[in-house]
């Protein structure tokens, strides 16, 4: 009889040592949330911890409820000792990158997750980055708006189409708008020398020409022209804020026009030529490819989005796509404005020796399948105007 009671004691102590952590996990969880921090423990962390941890680490989990399961678990398993470790400190022993990515300048560009591999990506041709020399282009202002072809705040002849929509649903902007292409800067040479304040050679006109492009197929757009150079300067700050003031024009155009879903920031890579262009039944392409932030709420939304669109291109224009790419705050911004919408996207567009008529490919190409894309969402949910 003495027995039994201990033995109904130790089993009501063990439930309420599981019941106490349980309540334990769930209040750091809540807790977590409610303070709104940058870092919540959403499926995105989730899933990024749990594809690090061993299999055998799951399988020796489920193997206390399923006995057979245990036959199959191989013999280097991590403790759960070592399994905290990896989750709360970020180094991995099988991947380099986690030890050196924070000690080396430039080597958190490996950091980047490729969710898509185009053909020829691999860690070796990973996206480059360059910073913009703000003072020489500041300099260079005067000479650069002089050379310009249309003179600054005028609007282009000719009647834009009335597009189907009958509404602006996306918006066109450049977080990096002076960054530009070595064919159209004679005497440029070098990636670092591939800026420009000219709306005719840098990644502004790019954005132009997808905005006619969308509008020629019924879709209503809206393109940002600002120069980020000289806003920069105004507010005294440096290229890593150039987010945060795209950021600001972009909320302010959301909250005027409440149609506007689509959030599309146009950059150009810095890889050279050989890795950003591609013949396609006969034609040259700048390559292209989607960069989606991993750190906020609209994450997956996004980079479903992405992938959706890249399947597309790649169905119709093989080769077109360098693939897609993941980044977070230990490689690049992180959130690059995607959390304002579950539509947004990173798109670059070539690289730094890239032309005119590369560009102008690729542009009509994505232009086209985002058409398709768009129409068949606005049929699905029964919006088609």
């Amino acid at each position: 009889m003495k027995e039994r009671n201990n033995t109904s004691i130790l089993f009501i102590r063990v439930h309420w040592i599981y019941l106490s952590l349980f309540f334990l996990i769930f209040s750091i969880t809540f807790f977590i949330n409610f303070l709104d921090l940058k870092e919540r423990l959403n499926s995105s962390i989730i899933t990024a911890t749990s594809e690090k941890v061993h299999t055998n680490f799951f399988l020796r989990l489920m193997s206390t409820e399923i006995g057979p399961l245990k036959s199959s678990i191989k013999e280097e398993e991590p403790s759960i000792s070592q399994v905290v470790f990896l989750t709360f400190t970020n180094i991995w022993p099988e991947d380099i990158r986690t030890f050196l990515g924070r000690e080396i300048p430039g080597f958190s560009t490996f950091n980047t997750e490729i969710a898509i591999a185009g053909l020829g990506t691999d860690l070796t041709t990973l996206p480059i980055e360059s910073a913009p020399p703000l003072e020489m282009l500041l300099k260079e202002k005067e000479q650069a708006e002089k050379d310009q072809d249309q003179p600054k705040g005028t609007e282009e002849k000719g009647v834009s189409p009335i597009p189907k929509t009958g509404k602006d649903v996306a918006y066109i902007y450049h977080s990096h708008s002076w960054e530009a292409f070595l064919p159209l800067l004679p005497g440029k040479k070098t990636a670092n020398e591939a800026v420009s304040l000219n709306e005719s050679k840098n990644i502004i006109a790019v954005g132009k020409k997808l905005k006619d492009e969308l509008m020629k197929r019924g879709i209503g757009a809206n393109h940002s022209t600002s120069n980020v150079t000289e806003e920069l300067k105004k507010k005294n700050w440096n290229y890593n804020y150039s987010y945060a003031l795209s950021r600001e024009t972009v909320k302010e155009v959301m909250a005027q026009n409440s149609s506007i879903n689509y959030l599309i920031d146009i950059h150009r890579d810095s890889q050279p030529k050989k890795l950003t262009t591609t013949m396609i039944n006969g034609k040259p392409f700048a390559r292209l490819f989607f960069i989606v932030g991993k750190e906020n709420i609209n994450y997956e939304r996004n980079l479903a989005l992405a992938k959706e669109l890249n399947k597309k291109l790649e169905e119709k224009y093989p080769g077109i796509s360098r693939g897609v790419f993941i980044k977070t705050k230990d490689d690049g911004n992180g959130v690059y404005n995607q959390d304002l919408s579950s539509q947004s996207m990173l798109l670059e567009f070539g690289g730094v020796e890239n032309n005119n008529t590369e560009l102008d490919h690729s542009i009509e190409a994505f232009a086209e399948i985002f058409s398709e894309y768009y129409w068949d969402a606005e049929e699905v949910s029964g919006n088609e105007g």
